[in-house]
């Protein structure tokens, strides 16, 4: 039911859909704990993302998914309605609506009617190439509250990062058709090598098309991401990074835009309180995966979270079970609710936060090392690591397979941060790691 092509040429839309790999079918009847605990009864599942579709527009050079074909057994539009009301009946507040893109879904008004119906909140996530004025104002009309615009950059690199030329404009364009709907509008960037310079650029872009929210995260190394290594930012360019969102944010309040830093963001540093003292604990927790959120993939997957990778996160599938079995009673899902320090290794391990941060976001320390447990992609570590006279490196070892949700292998170099600079004093072009070509 992800939708057939139209008359009008959608098409012509999906230039990049024979690049995309072919999703395998869904992980089926997976064994589930006999009883439920109480910790599990306690915990409920405030937002949801869900995955419609996997079919897309665009060859995004840092998708995690590899989106580009839907899978081979999306949900029917009846099962998509039953998940909508068992979300509803679970405690969900709020919905989030993704892809591929979820628009190339033929039924994905209807979704979205339902999820407002149901009592809950409806936004969306989309890379806007086929976000048409009548788009727009059908969403607006079906209940759709907030939608928000992936821009990667200014035009010459948010159309490198996305994989089609015109891209950019597009994005500005569905921002445009958005807010004329009346749809509240925010967006979202990922950080990397490529767009951590334009990042100022984007705010004002932002600003000046009348966003009022804007959510940052790092670009993770799975999927089309980790195939191109020296996009992704390394330990040490956190240094630099985070002073720059600390003056992003004084910008944004200025601009009463609210800058939402994703879970990994991360943590416990000089700028914790700048950019998350509006947050209830006033500063980072954990990973909330399978605590207070709910990934959902378009064949009825269950996850934590909904960039973790299919496999091992997986915990049921609704075609076999119900969401309220599958959140309380599959071990992936528990996973956050029972991880204690003993579950930790290498330096996160051995942190002063260890116990409040538990690595911090599991999806980013899983898609470079196959293991949870220890994130060297954290400000407060760069810091410490400094200090030492040192920096980590990660240096990918095993490439990434190229299926859907995949992920290599990285491991962390230790190094002299001094004989680094030293080094690049003689040679500018450090092949070490840190000034080398980013790849076309």
């Amino acid at each position: 039911m992800a939708g057939k092509e139209s008359a009008s040429g959608e098409r012509r839309l999906l230039p990049t859909i024979a690049r995309a790999p072919r999703a395998a079918g869904a992980l089926r009847h997976l064994p589930l704990a006999a009883a439920t605990r109480e910790i599990d009864r306690r915990y409920r599942p405030i937002y949801a993302v869900w995955e419609t579709t996997l079919r897309c527009d665009l060859a995004c050079h840092h998708c995690g998914s590899r989106a580009g074909r839907e899978r081979p057994d999306e949900l029917s539009t009846d099962e998509c309605l039953d998940l909508v009301r068992q979300m509803a009946d679970l405690g969900v507040l709020e919905v989030t609506v993704i892809g591929g893109e979820a628009y190339l879904r033929d039924d994905w008004l209807q979704i979205i009617r339902a999820v407002r119906t149901a009592g809950m909140q409806c936004t969306m996530t989309t890379g806007g190439r086929g976000m048409t004025p009548e788009r727009a104002r059908a969403a607006a009309e079906a209940g759709l509250q907030s939608a928000s615009v992936s821009i990667d950059g200014d035009e010459a690199t948010h159309d490198r990062l996305r994989g089609v030329s015109g891209s950019y404009r597009s994005a500005l364009a569905a921002a445009s058709h958005l807010r004329a709907a009346g749809v509240r509008l925010s967006v979202n960037t990922q950080i990397n090598r490529l767009s951590m310079p334009e990042l100022p650029s984007v705010l004002e872009t932002l600003i000046g098309f009348g966003a009022r929210a804007w959510q940052i995260q790092l670009t993770v190394a799975m999927g089309r991401a980790a195939d191109a290594p020296d996009v992704l930012l390394q330990p040490y360019d956190l240094l630099e990074l985070f002073p720059s969102l600390a003056r992003l944010k004084q910008r944004s309040v200025e601009a009463q835009v609210t800058l939402w830093p994703g879970n990994n963001i991360g943590y416990f540093g000089p700028y914790e309180t700048a950019l998350r003292g509006t947050m209830t604990r006033g500063h980072m927790a954990s990973c909330g995966a399978g605590c207070t959120t709910l990934g959902i993939e378009a064949n009825g997957a269950i996850k934590g979270c909904p960039s973790l990778q299919t496999v091992p996160w997986t915990g049921g599938n609704i075609r076999d079970a119900s969401l309220r079995d599958i959140w309380e009673r599959s071990a992936p899902l528990r996973y956050m609710r029972d991880r204690t320090v003993d579950d930790l290794w290498g330096y996160c391990r051995t942190c002063y936060y260890a116990d409040v941060c538990r690595a911090g976001c599991t999806w980013t320390g899983f898609s470079l090392f196959g293991k949870p447990g220890n994130n060297p992609l954290c400000h407060h570590r760069a810091l410490e690591m400094e200090r030492l006279g040192l920096r980590e490196r990660l240096v990918q070892i095993v490439p990434a397979p190229g299926e859907p949700f995949d992920h290599g292998r990285f491991e962390i170099i230790v190094e002299e941060a001094a004989a680094v600079h030293a080094r690049r004093a003689i040679d500018p072009i450090d092949r070490s790691g840190g000034t080398e070509p980013l790849v076309g």
